[in-house]
């Protein structure tokens, strides 16, 4: 995807100006995650791994439901963002504070 970068949504996610149009794309390839306003991780690749798989024993919580979620671009395979949650959590929505 071409544009100009106006900012990021997170320091793996940029805002590109696309014409009349912001989107978020990776800022490592510029690969388009959907519109800036909406949710970019629905079109990011998504893998869960449970923590004490991820991480070995120091990481193992006890309960089996707690994942490592991890979301890479499409285009480029790039990590772009990680959390930890329990397997009904929804996505976070997460963003860099304004300013940034």
């Amino acid at each position: 995807m071409s544009g100009v970068i106006i900012g990021h949504l997170s320091p793996c996610v940029a805002l590109l100006r696309d014409g009349a149009e912001t989107v978020a794309a990776c800022a490592a390839c510029g690969h388009g995650l959907g519109p800036a306003a909406g949710a970019w991780k629905d079109h990011a690749v998504r893998r869960e791994t449970g923590l004490a798989a991820a991480g070995g024993p120091a990481y193992d919580t006890g309960y089996e439901g707690v994942v490592l979620r991890q979301f890479y671009c499409p285009g480029c395979a790039t990590l772009l963002d990680t959390e930890t949650a329990t397997e009904r959590d929804p996505v976070l929505i997460d963003r860099l504070a304004e300013g940034r």
